[in-house]
Parts: C-alpha cells; structure tokens; sequence
C-alpha cells in the first residue's frame, strides 16, 4: 500500500504530537500523518518522566525554551480543550530547588543573575531560607540553595494525552504502526515504510521517536550522538508526613525528589550500560537512593516502597541538549530528539519552533539555531551546566 500526504512525524509522544498540534494551530492546512508504534505509549518516555519543568538552565536557549514552554503548561487546561472538556495536567507550581554543598555560591549567583536577564524569577538561598522551604531538611553539610517558585511538575501523561488528542482534533492522522525505515529520493526524504512493507510518502519527514531515533536515522546514513541510557523511579510512602509540599529538589549528589500526591517519588542519573530497558529494582533504592535521601530528610529514614519503573533517555553524547532542525545532508528530513531527560518540559516550545522552521523557513517565536545538528561538526557545543 501506498499514499502520499504533506507531513509524516515518526513518534507520537510529546514532542511529535506537540509539533503536529503547533503547525495545524498555525494555520497548516496539508496533511500530517504521525506514526506511533506503541498504541497505549506503555514505553513511551514520556509517561514514564518525573514530570519536574524548570527554567534553572545555564544557556540562554535552555532558558529561553524553558520560560516560553512553562507559560504554555500554565495555559495548558484550556488551550487544549476539546467541546469545552479541559486537559487538565495536574499542574503543581511548588518550586524547583538546588541545593548546594561545597559549591560556589558566586557561581550560583551568577546563574541566578543569567536566568534573571530573561524573566526567571530564581533566587539564591540561605541555609536559613531553606528550612522555610523544607523544614525537616538536614542543612548541616550545605552551602544554600538555587530556587525558583515558579517551576514544579505535572503529570507528562496527561500532557501527552493533551497534546495527541488535540492534534487528531485539529486533523492529524495516527497510525499505530511500526517505522521500518526512512524514504528517499534525488531530492531528499520522501517518506517512510513501515515494518509490514506499507509505505507513505510525503516531501518532509521529522523524526520525533526518542530513544530509536538514532537508529532510524543511521539507517539513512544520518548518524546522530544520542544513546538510550534507562532511569529508574521509585515511589514511597513515609511514616511521618512532611510538614510543608516539597518543590522537586535536588540533592548535590543528583538525587532528586517530589511529592506525587501523599506519596514521594525519587530518582538519580545512574551510570548503566547504553541500551533499552524496563526492569526496576528495589536494590536501587536500597543501595544508591536511600542512603541520600534519609542523611537529607530524617523522616525518608522510613520509607516504604508502593511502586517503581523505568524509562528510557535519549541521552546526546556530545552536549546533553536537544538536536532540533533539517539534517544538512537530507533535504526534507527533520529532527526533533537527544532531549538527555528534558523533551516533556521542552515540548511546547520545540512544536512552536519547528512549526514555524516548516512553514516560514525560519524561526520566530525562539531561534532554536543553538540546537541545529550541524553545532558538532562546528565545534560550537552547547554546554549546559545544570543537567539531572
């Protein structure tokens, strides 16, 4: 089977079904296709995210991305309404916090000072500011903090939902089926076949498919810096609840935390082996999560496990940040992926941007050019110095 339509999205998460909702809102009026192999996004990144949006980034297109994508998150319920019935995204603005140990407060000044110069109302904490924020945290071996009250998480699976649900609305096509391979032609990217040999034709191809987006696109001969490293999640619940509702919060070591409803959700960038899987374990806790977390939190001392699991980051060896743009060496072919863990927090902005790449040939909104492909071969790297 063939057929031809004007825009194929491989990967119907976040970021592809943000980029389809953007360009149909815009004004788009051919026809986009997504192609999604898994029907219920059981493995999907997205979903299996902590959820956390915040704008403490150290370059000014972190930044950037990060304001613009928080202000649409807050707009979200109603921006992504279908006959009247809200998405609602569980939205919680509790804050984004790092705390600091043997760190140098100028330097954290000077992040707050570069956050600022772009709207970011984050604020260099005290030992003493702190403990107005978590009363129970263990400050003893800390420097201070950097805050900002307007970040906090939300639920990526509504988000993903939100966006998917508006996109067909607006008139994007799914197909829940498997990309084998990319398409080409002498004049570049002409379509897709799918693992059943159906192919579908369309002169612009973006690859939005997280973690088997590289493969994809060395099949092509496009090779990209972007392996598939697992994250695991616990969630626990406390004998003695905590006085205040946590920000997500960072410890020095990379431990993060948050609440998810009564419940507490932690995590931490392990070192593992490049590859994909799903398996979770309790010894993760044990050994690398509760040793931080009971030192930092007296009452995370008694913890009880409800739950765990695993997702898959696209993780950019090069610099850790998103490859967004056309391929220089395959006309028609864009990418949207390598997010290293901050593709549902970069979303909105990513679909604003490529939208408008697409339609006008340039960007508009945000000049989302830091992140072109050709920055490696450049040596112009993108180094972001606040990575979880």
């Amino acid at each position: 089977m063939q057929k031809t339509m004007d825009i194929i999205i491989i990967g119907g998460s976040v970021i592809g079904s943000s980029i389809a909702y953007n360009l149909l809102k815009d004004g788009y009026s051919g026809e986009i296709t997504i192609f999604e192999k898994d029907p219920i996004y059981e493995f999907s990144s997205t979903p299996r995210s902590a959820g956390g949006i915040r704008q403490l980034f150290t370059t000014a297109i972190n930044i950037q991305i990060s304001r613009y994508s928080l202000q649409q998150y807050k707009t979200f319920p109603e921006d992504m309404a279908i006959n009247g019935e809200r998405a609602e995204i569980d939205f919680k603005q509790r804050g984004y916090l790092f705390l600091a140990k043997n760190e140098n407060l100028n330097q954290l000044q000077m992040q707050s000072n570069i956050q600022r110069q772009y709207g970011v109302p984050s604020e260099l904490l005290s030992c003493e500011d702190l403990l107005n924020i978590i009363p129970e945290l263990n400050t003893d071996d800390l420097q201070g903090g950097l805050y900002c009250a307007e970040d906090g998480y939300l639920d990526p699976y509504s988000v993903m939902q939100g966006y998917v649900k508006k996109a067909r609305h607006l008139g994007a096509s799914y197909i829940y089926e498997p990309v084998q391979t990319i398409l080409q032609n002498e004049k570049g990217a002409s379509g897709v076949q799918l693992l059943n040999g159906d192919q579908y034709h369309a002169p612009i191809v973006i690859n939005c498919a997280g973690p088997w987006a590289p493969e994809l696109s060395r099949k092509i001969n496009c090779p990209l810096p972007i392996i598939p490293l697992k994250r695991q999640i616990i969630q626990f619940d406390i004998a003695e609840a905590l006085s205040k509702e946590l920000p997500l919060t960072v410890d020095p070591t990379g431990v993060y935390f948050r609440h998810e409803g009564k419940s507490v959700i932690t995590g931490f960038s392990e070192k593992v082996e490049p590859g994909i899987g799903f398996r979770w374990s309790r010894d993760f806790f044990m050994e690398q999560l509760w040793p931080v977390l009971g030192n930092r939190i007296d009452n995370f001392m008694y913890a009880k496990i409800i739950s765990g699991w695993a997702g898959i980051y696209s993780h950019n060896t090069e610099d850790q940040n998103a490859i967004i743009g056309e391929h220089p060496n395959l006309k028609g072919y864009f990418m949207a992926c390598g997010f290293s863990g901050h593709g549902m927090q970069q979303a909105p902005a990513v679909g604003k941007g490529l939208s408008e790449l697409i339609r006008t040939g340039k960007y508009q909104t945000l000049d989302l050019s830091p992140l072109r492909f050709e920055r490696f071969a450049e040596k112009d790297l993108l180094i972001e110095g606040a990575v979880v």
